[in-house]
């Protein structure tokens, strides 16, 4: 693997968010909380990621889900 792929990649912003999905219920109701804690970066080949975690979920889940692009954030 070269690094060109793994400095491309981390150099932009990153292409999935990591969350922490912690699952309860409530008032008899099934509900999620989801937590970010970290970020991805899709490798150059696409084959793989970079990721950086800030903290570890004590469940040891972590979702891991696509950004979408900023035109579709606002």
């Amino acid at each position: 693997m070269s690094n060109d792929a793994t400095t491309t990649s981390s150099s932009k912003r990153p292409t999935h968010t990591a969350y922490s999905v912690r699952k309860y219920q409530k008032n008899g109701e099934h509900k999620s909380d989801w937590t970010q804690i970290g970020v991805a970066w899709l490798h150059g080949d696409g084959n793989g990621f970079d990721i950086v975690l800030e903290c570890i979920p004590v469940n040891g889940r972590v979702a891991l889900r696509k950004n979408k692009p900023k035109s579709e954030q606002a």
